[in-house]
Formats: structure tokens, C-alpha cells, sequence
């Protein structure tokens, strides 16, 4: 098995194609982990101003947010036009956005521009991150997706947490906690926004990401434009309806980031108010970064489990798994409210989050047409964000100020028991309806991969 995982791996870096579309993710996702930290930073961990339950998840919805409201857009175009034009021209956009959204959080403005320029920003990256995985079948062969979206995946997630990682340097040695601070933070972010672009616009020719039948006229009128997202978007949750398999792996992971988001405002409410008595933000930020680093060790495990597990026992099965395993781990590890013991349960819930990517990444890739993947993998992100902002609010509001709440822990981990229970019925059942399994599929026709 580990040969077999080895030639996986192998053969899919031997693609030049896909080597450069890892390029234009992991340049464009490290800027994105510099951006986002200097801007919940601004907003979460700023000495100038308190910050309650309720304000840290707006501030993370903030983060999020836009993902949902553009996500349902953004696959209807990605199947109409060309995904290395799009990749190019929204980076390019986004760095030139930073400059302005620099200067709000360098003058403490936290009113609607600096709300529009942020969603501006995080926003046209669901046209990035959806079309480049949209667009990996284009470069690597069906059999071989789950190594693909493992590694790829998995180095996008480590570039963004390295690039969180350098902001917790920039902060803690070379810039102030403060307004000026972020706002340098946030200037470093184009550089990696511009050099993706350029790598983009240079690996590949504007058809080679797909779409296979990119018709769409170039200036279409606004009401039309407007009239086929909407017709788009239900062509595409039809179609995902007659895919079960992947829609039954995106429901648990909608499920999973839910519980997500309350264990993600617990712990920041526990780092923020909880383990720091002296409102020290340089505190509160160093031990996030244990955190961050625990994290990134979950995602790196999974990354290179996930392919020979699912390839050995099923993708479905895998997953159930998974979210059985955190059910168990959470009152292991989280109920003693200590820093080492929470670092662990990080650490393993990221294990779990990542493998279950990966597995609804393949899902979609796998089953789903590719004249529909770009708005499928749209409702997925969306779907992704909207559970996520869910989990957050619903913890704010009942949460204690300082995180501390062993109640909420079993809560959350029945509710991972209840998702994994659910999934391993519905999905085994599908499985053996089908006889098929996304992380076992047969060799099937491709498109010619790039490179």
C-alpha cells in the first residue's frame, strides 16, 4: 500500500500542469493567510478596543461571510468562461483592493467601506479556490484525484496557516498590535496575489482549465446574466440531486463545520479571555499559534492517510469514521480546559476536517459532469460557509464570555455522533446500491491533462 501511495504520488507530480496549478494555489493562499490575519486582527485582537462573544463571531463571519453570499454565482461562470482568465484577473484584483483596505484598518475605519473592501477581497477568492478545483481533473487523471486533491489541498491549507504563522512573527517582533501594525501586516499580501497571477496567466493557455464547452457570449446583457445564474444554480443542484453519493458526503460535512464553528469560537473566547487574565492580545496571539501549528499537523496527517485509507476501505466509510473519532476525542481531550489537551483536539479535529474534504473534494470531481462541477463545487462552498457562520453565532449566543463551558463539549461531541451514525447508513447504503466508491473508481475517460 504504501509503494502504491508512493507512485500515486509520484505520478501526479510528475504532471507539470498540476505542479503549476499548485503553484497559482499556494502563492494565492499564503497571501490570503497574511490578509486574513491582518484583518481579524484589526478586528478580533486589537489592544484599542474590548471584544465580545458576539463580536468575535461577526469578525469571523466577516471572514467567511462572503464566501456564501458569492459562492452561488460563482460556479455558472466558471463554467461558462475561461478558469485561468478568472484565476488571473481576480488576484490581480484583489492586490489592488489590499491598498485601500490597508489604509481603513491603518485609520481604525470600521465602518461599511472597510466592510465592502474586506468582502471585495475574500470574496473573488471563491472564484480562485472553486476554479481550482474545478479545474484539477483537467491536469490529473480520474484514478489518481484523491492523491491530487489530498496534496493540493492540504499544502493550500499549510501555505494559508504559514501565512498566519508569519503574521504572528510580524506582530510579535517587528510590527505593534495595532491599527499601523495590521495595516503593514495587510501590505505584504499583493506580492503573493500578483506573483499567482503571473504564474497563471504563464502555465496555461486561457482553455486549459476548461470549461470543456465554454459558449457563453462575452457581454452578456445583466438581467440575462443575472437570469442564468439562477437557472444555472438549480441545473446544478438537479444534477448534484442525481448524484447522491457526493450529495450525502457534502450534508455531513455541512454538519461537521457547523460543530465546527462553536468549537472554533469556544477556543478563541478561551485564549482570548480564559487562559490570558490580563488582557495581554501578544499572550492570546502566541498561544493561538501553538494552535495554528497543531492544526496545520492535523491537515499534513490526513493528507497522507486519507489516500491509502479511502483506497482500502472506502471513502464513505472513512469519513463516518472520522466524525466518530472526534465524538470520542472531544471529552478526552477539551472537558479539562488546558492548553496542552486542547492543542491535541485541534490537532485531531483538523485530521478529521481535512480527510472529509477531501473525500466531498473527490466526491464532486468524481460524479459530477464537468459542464456542472464549477456550480456544484459553488453550492458546496457555500453550503461549507453558511454551516460554518451558523455554528459561530449559535455558540455566541450561548457560550459564557470566557469560552469555559464543559457542557457545550458533549453537546458538540453527540452532535459529531450523531453525524457519523447518520453518514454510515446513508452513505453505506449508497455505496452498495451503486457498487462504486469515489475513492476506488474505475478508470474512466478524461479530458488529456495539461503538461
Amino acid at each position: 500500500m504504501a509503494t502504491r501511495d508512493t507512485h500515486n504520488l509520484r505520478s501526479v507530480l510528475a504532471v507539470r500542469g498540476f505542479r503549476r496549478l499548485l503553484g497559482v494555489r499556494l502563492s494565492s493562499q499564503l497571501a490570503d493567510g497574511l490578509f486574513q490575519a491582518a484583518l481579524a486582527g484589526s478586528v478580533l485582537f486589537n489592544p484599542d478596543r474590548q471584544t465580545s462573544a458576539m463580536a468575535i463571531a461577526a469578525g469571523s463571519a466577516l471572514l467567511v461571510t462572503p464566501y456564501s453570499l458569492i459562492g452561488p454565482f460563482v460556479g455558472v461562470f466558471l463554467d461558462r468562461w475561461s478558469r485561468r482568465q478568472l484565476v488571473v484577473f481576480t488576484n490581480l484584483l484583489r492586490a489592488a483592493l489590499v491598498l485601500p483596505a490597508a489604509a481603513l484598518i491603518n485609520g481604525g475605519d470600521k465602518g461599511i467601506a472597510f466592510v465592502v473592501v474586506a468582502f471585495a477581497i475574500i470574496g473573488l477568492n471563491r472564484f480562485l479556490l472553486a476554479g481550482l478545483s474545478a479545474a484539477v481533473p483537467h491536469v490529473v487523471e480520474d484514478r489518481r484525484l484523491v492523491t491530487a486533491n489530498s496534496l493540493s489541498g492540504t499544502l493550500g491549507s499549510i501555505c494559508f496557516s504559514a501565512g498566519l504563522g508569519i503574521a504572528v512573527v510580524l506582530v510579535n517582533w517587528l510590527v505593534s498590535a495595532g491599527d499601523s501594525g495590521y495595516a503593514v501586516m495587510a501590505l505584504a499580501a499583493p506580492f503573493g496575489y500578483v506573483a499567482s497571477a503571473l504564474l497563471a496567466w504563464r502555465s496555461f493557455g486561457a482553455g486549459d482549465l476548461g470549461p470543456d464547452h465554454a459558449t457563453a457570449p462575452a457581454r452578456a446583457p445583466v438581467r440575462s446574466a443575472l437570469g442564468d445564474v439562477v437557472r444555472g444554480m438549480g441545473d446544478g443542484l438537479v444534477h448534484l440531486a442525481s448524484r447522491r453519493g457526493a450529495a450525502y458526503t457534502m450534508a455531513a460535512k455541512a454538519g461537521f463545520r457547523v460543530l465546527f464553528g462553536v468549537l472554533t469560537l469556544a477556543m478563541l473566547l478561551l485564549y482570548r479571555n480564559y487562559f490570558v487574565t490580563d488582557d495581554n492580545v501578544h499572550d492570546s496571539i502566541t498561544g493561538l499559534a501553538f494552535v495554528v501549528v497543531a492544526g496545520s499537523l492535523g491537515v499534513m496527517v490526513a493528507a497522507l492517510v486519507t489516500p491509502a485509507v479511502t483506497r482500502r476501505i472506502g471513502g464513505w466509510r472513512w469519513v463516518a469514521g472520522l466524525i466518530a473519532g472526534i465524538a470520542i476525542a472531544l471529552p478526552l481531550t477539551v472537558s479539562s480546559f488546558t492548553q496542552p489537551l486542547l492543542v491535541v483536539a485541534v490537532f485531531c479535529v483538523n485530521i478529521a476536517a481535512q480527510g472529509t474534504k477531501i473525500v466531498v473534494d473527490t466526491s464532486i470531481q468524481h460524479e459530477c459532469d464537468d459542464a456542472y462541477r464549477g456550480r456544484v463545487f459553488a453550492v458546496n462552498d457555500t453550503t461549507y460557509n453558511l454551516s460554518y457562520v451558523l455554528g459561530l453565532f449559535a455558540a455566541a449566543l450561548t457560550l459564557p464570555a470566557d469560552g469555559h463551558s464543559p457542557t457545550a463539549v458533549f453537546v458538540v461531541a453527540a452532535g459529531f455522533a450523531v453525524i457519523a451514525g447518520w453518514y454510515a447508513v446513508v452513505g453505506g447504503r449508497w455505496a452498495r446500491r451503486v457498487g462504486d466508491d469515489i475513492a476506488r473508481p474505475e478508470p474512466a475517460p478524461v479530458p488529456t491533462p495539461v503538461g
